[in-house]
């Protein structure tokens, strides 16, 4: 059992018979080529050549003709190879949207493209490249202010043709002459405009996706810097020139709707009065209806962003001879969060800045903790002064008390204590004693006399300085 699901439609495997290969230039998505029946109803289909040239063909002959087949088509003189891009009823919705004559002759499709039909489609496309280099050197001998942007080759290698830009009317009958007699072909010149050279080239344009010219635009329509300036786009050349060096198609897309709502935002000449300052129109966000106004024309000052209504109101009330205190009044406390950058929106550091708070307000935490510590230090500091104050206070009173006890002592212990002193101020004797003491041997402690060591303490002299109050 063969399991190959390949479809024949030169986009790969497992793919929707409607999708054709991406490099094709001027891809059409066939949305009713899933339908039952669909290719069989019309007769016309639709082939492409090299870069964006496409041609409408009759399959007389009712091939079995899918998207993707390579075919070879009537051409004058020979036949041409090219590959078939759509089928069925979207035909003739494309043949109306290319403006065809309906007394246009149509060709037909002779059959699929045989080997041998490829081998000479081929060996004529190697010769594109050194045809091209080589015109150019011709025309320029000549002295023709033209440039050939590109040269392709018949499916059989009969005819060639010329793409050329000039800005002027050139008279080229010499120029095919001398390139008949060097290539030995039949020579047909296309002029074309700088942007259909860009779309048969092909590139990635600023906005990251492939050029509008290369994809789906076929009729082109001059732009003008109107169009950046309905816009309040900087008119910078090099920001809406396009890869054609010409202005950007895509100005002319979003006009219509900034214009619209251009009519709903005052006049840039009127000024705003307050009884602070005359305010002047400096920027507007047009689509938003937010105007910007500063009070010094030349430069942004005191800048003060308010509503299209808003601005309106201040109008009225400056036209009846009123003057509000401020210009944005009625709207205090109204806080535009949105991003002022629309390319904030997709900054891949756009997660950092909460991050950022957090870490500020653990910090912060941090440090209120850190200097609570600190004060509470500084207050068990204090309260410890304050009681080693009272601490001091105290002993000193003690100390005034102590002596007068002494003297209310009795004899008997004053006496004892006479030796004692004695032995303190001899520290020999005291030495001795020690001894003494230390040679007795240990006998009952009824025997023994008992000894009182009593210290004399010293005296203190109070005074009324030292005394606290």
């Amino acid at each position: 059992m063969n399991n190959d699901y390949r479809l024949k439609n030169g986009s790969g495997c497992l793919a929707c018979c409607g999708c054709g290969r991406q490099d094709n230039k001027l891809n059409t998505y066939d949305w009713m080529a899933d339908i039952p029946g669909n290719a069989e109803e019309q007769d016309m289909v639709e082939v492409q050549f090299k870069n964006t040239r496409k041609g409408y063909y009759k399959n007389s002959n009712h091939l079995p003709l899918m998207k993707g087949d390579i075919v070879a088509v009537e051409a004058s003189p020979g036949h041409d190879i090219g590959t078939v891009t759509l089928t069925g009823r979207l035909v003739p919705l494309q043949m109306k949207k290319a403006n065809l004559r309906p007394d246009v002759e149509i060709k037909r499709v002779y059959r699929k493209a045989k080997p041998v039909d490829m081998e000479k489609y081929e060996e004529a496309k190697s010769r594109e490249h050194q045809t091209m280099i080589r015109s150019r050197k011709i025309a320029e001998d000549l002295g023709l202010k033209m440039k050939i942007g590109d040269v392709e080759y018949q499916g059989d290698g009969n005819k060639a043709i010329f793409y050329y830009i000039a800005d002027e009317r050139v008279d080229f009958r010499q120029l095919i002459k001398v390139l008949a007699e060097a290539f030995k072909v039949r020579i047909e010149m296309k002029q074309i405009g700088a942007r259909q050279e860009a779309g048969r080239i092909g590139g990635i344009g600023p906005c990251g996706r492939e050029l509008c010219c290369a994809t789906w635009m076929t009729s082109f329509i001059s732009v003008s810097t109107s169009a950046a300036r309905y816009q309040d786009i900087s008119l910078n050349p090099q920001k809406l020139a396009g890869q054609c060096a010409k202005l950007k198609c895509c100005l002319n897309y979003e006009v219509d709707a900034y214009v619209e709502c251009q009519k709903r935002l005052p006049s840039k000449e009127i000024e705003l009065e307050t009884k602070d300052a005359i305010y002047y129109y400096f920027k507007a966000d047009i689509l938003a209806g937010k105007i910007t106004y500063s009070t010094d024309k030349s430069f942004l000052a005191n800048e003060c962003t308010i509503s299209a209504r808003r601005a309106f109101e201040v109008i009225n009330m400056n036209k009846r001879g009123e003057k509000p205190e401020k210009l944005d009044s009625s709207e205090v406390g109204k806080e535009d969060r949105r991003s002022k950058d629309l390319l904030e929106q997709e900054s891949l550091t756009r997660f950092d800045k909460s991050k950022n708070s957090k870490n500020k307000k653990k910090k912060g935490k941090n440090n209120q903790s850190v200097q609570e510590g600190e004060a509470e230090q500084n207050i068990a500091a204090k309260q410890g002064n304050n009681k080693g104050q009272k601490s001091q206070q105290q002993k000193a009173q003690q100390e005034q008390q102590k002596p007068k006890q002494e003297l209310q002592k009795p004899n008997d212990n004053v006496e004892q204590a006479k030796p004692l002193d004695n032995n303190s101020k001899n520290p020999k004797n005291r030495h001795k004693g020690n001894n003494q003491n230390k040679r007795q041997p240990n006998t009952n402690p009824g025997d023994q006399p008992q000894k009182t060591n009593v210290q004399r303490q010293p005296e203190v002299r109070v005074s009324e300085k030292n005394i606290p109050q």
